[in-house]
């Protein structure tokens, strides 16, 4: 996704200071391991999306990580719409990064302007190669949005460098666990089908949210073990996450999922139900 990088203010222990002034000692934890935590938020009209479940998410993982938050949810809340306001952009990717110090934690919110996708580009849908890098589902981490990240990075690396929109991520039993910056679904016979947490792929709060909409609609949704076959042989296919929303995935390594070349009647209804959840 493209972003503008450019940070106006950010918070950053205890200080809202200018972007560019947002320093950290490299002699901590969390940089030196990785020993952190992030969440992604989309903030829309100055709102942040799905607000509770990302601070939910991050207290849970900050205690199995041993990981001292300073800050109760409410003040969170509060210093991270200090910070979207000061910055000013009405469509906002805001980042909360919590890094393991030697006191608890360091604590740092960041808002870039939020450049989505084109609308070209949510009709003709991502496509996407299968990355030889593998994850360990047995890992609790696999089931954490931590700052080790490269796995990810280097699966999405992939992707860019062959031409693709995205990677997906097997296990090591070589079921598929999610995409390198999503959750994926498809769908068969008008039912959905995804990878269960077993399989090692991240709870991702828009993969939630689908879960939400679809039983809204009575669409019937199965989380189980499913192989590369069973995603290009079914009908249609979307990856989620909580700044581009619901993507339609129409292809694999040329392979176009259902035979088709455009998104399906199910992504096109998620996109339309989920894009409206934005605006409420």
């Amino acid at each position: 996704m493209r972003r503008n990088e450019m940070v106006k203010a950010a918070f950053l222990n205890g200080k809202f200071i200018p972007g560019e002034k947002a320093r950290l000692p490299v002699l901590t934890p969390g940089f030196l391991y990785g020993w952190g935590l992030f969440e992604s938020m989309r903030a829309y009209d100055n709102k942040i999306v799905y607000f509770d479940e990302h601070l939910k998410r991050i207290k849970k993982s900050a205690k199995l990580l041993d990981i001292k938050c300073p800050y109760a949810a409410d003040r969170l809340k509060e210093i991270i719409y200090e910070v979207v306001k000061m910055n000013g952009f009405k469509d906002s990717y805001t980042r909360l990064t919590l890094w393991k110090s030697k006191k608890g934690a360091d604590v740092l919110v960041t808002v870039k302007k939020y450049q989505p996708y084109s609308f070209r580009k949510y009709k003709e849908g991502f496509r996407a190669l299968v990355s030889s890098f593998r994850q360990n589902d047995d890992s609790l981490l696999a089931q954490l949005k931590t700052t080790n990240y490269l796995l990810y990075r280097l699966a999405y690396g992939q992707a860019l460098e062959k031409g693709f929109d995205e990677a997906l991520i097997l296990n090591h039993r070589g079921y598929i666990a999610e995409g390198s910056r999503s959750n994926l679904f498809f769908a068969r016979d008008k039912e959905l089908f995804t990878p269960s947490l077993k399989c090692g792929c991240l709870n991702g709060i828009t993969r939630r949210a689908v879960f939400n909409l679809a039983r809204k609609y009575k669409i019937k949704t199965f989380e189980g073990n499913f192989t590369i076959p069973d995603l290009i042989n079914s009908d249609e296919a979307f990856l989620t996450n909580s700044l581009m929303g619901i993507m339609p995935l129409v292809s694999i390594e040329g392979h176009y999922i259902g035979g088709k070349i455009k998104r399906g009647k199910l992504s096109s209804l998620f996109i339309e139900q989920y894009t409206s959840l934005l605006k409420k």
